[in-house]
């Protein structure tokens, strides 16, 4: 267990893809809801590619 986590700078994502367990993935685009998204709570793993493509994925524990 991760008692500190970096945080995660979500100034160039534009999209976020959750993947679900079982393989299915859910897109969000972030116009307007940045503010409210808060992985450091979220225990799984994170692929930031937003400095390329604008993409953060993000994949629950389970399914990391």
């Amino acid at each position: 267990m991760k008692l500190f986590v970096k945080p995660i700078d979500l100034t160039d994502v534009q999209t976020v893809i959750y993947h679900l367990p079982d393989g299915p993935s859910l897109t969000l685009k972030t116009d307007g809801i940045g503010q409210f998204l808060d992985f450091e709570l979220e225990q799984g793993h994170v692929c930031d590619t937003s400095t390329i493509d604008g993409v953060l994925h993000f994949f629950p524990k389970g399914n990391a």
